[in-house]
């Protein structure tokens, strides 16, 4: 079977990276998901990821800060665990670069969008950090926006829940879990996939979104081959 996408782009939230220990990196879970990673480019799908930084930062619980410097600090967060997936990719072989939006060239790439297709075009794995490198927007929103701008077939959003539901189903357990949603499903209901504006700049961009549970890191390679998991989210079909 050939996969349904040929490039995609996943957002990994710090929190799944943290796995069971809720802060810092879980090393074996990332291995794990660098393995899927791996699998996809070998299937010739072009991958780019965009990485959250909750499980190091999460700069609106920081008490009395001001808000563009804790969304700074996020951003710094989310550079250590790019380049941690970057570190890991390159040990198992797959070619990986590094772009951030906030320029620190002895570190990583500045982003630029044409040398980041050309990456992907190569085989190459991408990593986002740093966000849109503004304050006031998440890294949902960051990963909408990438997903637009490099062509992207599909978002995949790798969360810690299976997909999107009409409740938190960890605090209510008659929460009904849907199998497919518009965006403006997601945005006028608020039900907590993603950010509005993320959801928003998708459904303009008539960008697809799959929302699936990494606790089965082969729920990426079932992501990219079109198999029916998770949630996804789409412009709404005429009758």
């Amino acid at each position: 079977m050939k996969p349904k996408y040929k490039r995609v782009l996943i957002k990994i939230s710090g929190e799944v990276l943290a796995g069971k220990q809720e802060k810092g990196i879980d090393f074996d879970l990332l291995i794990t998901v660098c393995c899927r990673i791996r699998e996809c480019v070998q299937l010739g799908v072009q991958v780019a990821v965009v990485v959250g930084g909750g499980n190091f930062w999460r700069g609106r619980s920081g008490g009395g800060m001001d808000r563009t410097r804790a969304d700074h600090m996020g951003m710094l967060a989310t550079v250590m665990n790019a380049i941690a997936l970057q570190d890991t990719l390159e040990h198992i072989g797959v070619a990986t670069r590094v772009q951030t939006a906030i320029e620190m060239r002895q570190i990583a790439e500045p982003y630029i969008r044409g040398r980041a297709v050309r990456h992907l075009e190569k085989g190459r794995v991408v990593i986002f950090g740093c966000g849109t490198g503004n304050p006031f927007f998440s890294t949902d929103t960051a990963a909408a926006l990438r997903a637009a701008e490099i062509e992207a077939d599909i978002l995949l959003l790798a969360k810690k829940v299976d997909g999107v539901y009409s409740a938190d189903p960890n605090k209510n357990p008659n929460a009904v879990k849907y199998e497919t949603l518009t965006h403006l499903d997601v945005v006028k209901e608020g039900l907590g996939v993603m950010d509005g504006t993320a959801a928003t700049l998708c459904m303009e961009n008539k960008i697809p979104i799959l929302v699936f549970g990494l606790e089965d890191t082969q729920n990426i390679i079932k992501a990219v081959m079109g198999e029916k998991i998770g949630t996804i989210v789409k412009e709404e079909m005429l009758p």
